[in-house]
């Protein structure tokens, strides 16, 4: 039987989780990984606020739950990461965020990262959490597009301002490394990637190459075990929240 990584959108967009599917055809082959591409249907049409990502977070949490006895890895698919140190807890299988883990191929390909965001106010929360992972100093720049989740149809509006705001990156502000800091813009990055001609980092795709390494080399986290030993069991949401304040007071 095919090991099976459990791919979540944790918004209620079925457009948003085709286009996920669909970049990820580039890692199935016939003897490989069982790539599921899954939506949460009680989930909003799009993460887009702060509050749709605090809601969102258990909502994660209880279907890593109730699917972890038939996937071998989960990945939040989601560039916010919603409550990814919790759903650690509720899991022995290895749970990535796309977030964190398409920083960190990022890292691995040039010293200057630059992300495409859709809207203004969700280039503001992901600065908050590349600081709270410590890499604020390799964020060149995070620009918006403009553009909410249900303008994202219109694929060649949508490529145009990527575009545009792709080579500001690069020229106006040395990036020399790109991260789509959106699921729902899979489907543009290698356009994107021939037009700067640089590396562009789709994160569900890297974040699911992590995950099949992971499951070959039998990696854990260790949440799951801690959170049952640990007297502060179910405190990662508080954890979270220190480390959300903790970047804000970082904030100028």
């Amino acid at each position: 039987m095919k090991r099976r990584i459990l791919v979540i959108n944790p918004n209620s967009n079925e457009d948003v989780t085709r286009c996920i599917d669909a970049a990820l055809d580039a890692l199935r082959y016939d003897d490989g990984f069982a790539i599921e591409c899954v939506t949460l249907p009680e989930g909003p049409p799009g993460i887009e606020t702060q509050t749709h990502v605090d809601a969102v977070a258990p909502l994660i949490s209880r279907r890593i739950e109730r699917e972890s006895a038939s996937a071998d890895a989960f990945v939040i698919a989601c560039y916010s990461d919603p409550g990814l140190r919790s759903a650690r807890e509720v899991t022995d299988r290895p749970v990535f965020g796309i977030a964190e883990s398409g920083l960190s191929t990022a890292l691995s390909l040039g010293d200057r990262i630059g992300v495409i965001s859709i809207l203004a106010q969700s280039a503001a929360r992901h600065t908050i959490y590349a600081r709270s992972l410590m890499l604020e100093r390799r964020i060149a720049a995070d620009l918006p597009i403009g553009l909410g989740i249900s303008e994202l149809r219109d694929s060649s509006r949508v490529a145009d301002r990527m575009l545009r705001v792709g080579r500001e990156l690069k020229d106006s502000h040395a990036a020399d490394v790109v991260v789509l800091g959106c699921a729902g813009l899979a489907n543009h990055r290698e356009r994107l990637e021939r037009e700067l001609r640089i590396p562009v980092v789709e994160p569900t795709q890297a974040t699911v190459a992590l995950a099949m390494t992971a499951v070959r080399l039998g990696y854990r986290h260790g949440w799951a075990e801690h959170a049952r030993a640990s007297p502060n069991s179910g405190r990662s949401s508080e954890i979270e929240t220190q480390y959300t304040l903790a970047a804000l007071r970082q904030v100028p």
